[in-house]
């Protein structure tokens, strides 16, 4: 019997999936250091989005890190301390293009666009002046997101392909270009990083 090797949570390139941080992030459950959120309120999806990749940049780090440290036991060095460890991770912070993890601003708006349909998140009526405005006032605001009670019901393959969710067609079949960019699928390996540098 031959069963598809997969990673338990996120991706091959990735430590966790845009799906599984959402729902975290929205329960208030501070995923990856995030802030802690009112689950209620809810939060923008501006603000989902940017500490999304402010997480992925995080987990890219501590990997390099980690990598580093492999490398020191090798060659029969100490560990590094707490305090070294951490400067190394905002070494590696400070260095990471932006565009290093996919799931551009662009692509999260469709991915959530697709969660408001499915009806697994919804408006709080919360909102607030967006940055915009100040030069173009009929700029729509920046209105805040929670789960529904459908959105914490949800699996994670349903959250993480709501093409296939919304359209019901059999993920054997391969999910639409649409799909797999939104999510956070088809993660293309970055032409700087070595082997190592990748495996989360």
């Amino acid at each position: 019997m031959v069963e598809a090797l997969k990673p338990d949570r996120g991706g091959f390139f990735r430590a966790f999936g845009c799906a599984w941080f959402v729902v975290e992030f929205l329960k208030g459950n501070s995923p990856v250091g995030s802030p802690v959120i009112d689950p209620d309120a809810g939060a923008p999806q501006t603000d989902i989005h940017r500490y999304y990749k402010e997480a992925l940049f995080r987990a890219y780090a501590e990997e390099m890190v980690a990598v580093e440290e492999e490398e020191r036991m090798k060659k029969g060095l100490p560990p590094l301390t707490v305090e070294e460890a951490e400067e190394r991770t905002q070494y590696y912070l400070e260095r990471i293009p932006y565009k290093l993890n996919r799931m551009r601003y662009a692509s999260f708006t469709r991915y959530f666009a697709h969660l408001r349909r499915l009806g697994f998140v919804e408006k709080t009526g919360k909102e607030e002046a967006s940055l915009i405005q100040n030069s173009y006032p009929p700029a729509p605001p920046r209105c805040y997101y929670r789960l529904t009670g459908a959105g914490r019901k949800a699996t994670m393959e349903e959250l993480s392909d709501p093409i296939m969710t919304l359209y019901h067609y059999p993920r054997e079949k391969g999910a639409p270009r649409e799909a797999t960019t939104a999510a956070g699928k088809g993660d293309k390996v970055h032409p700087r990083l070595s082997k190592s540098q990748i495996t989360w």
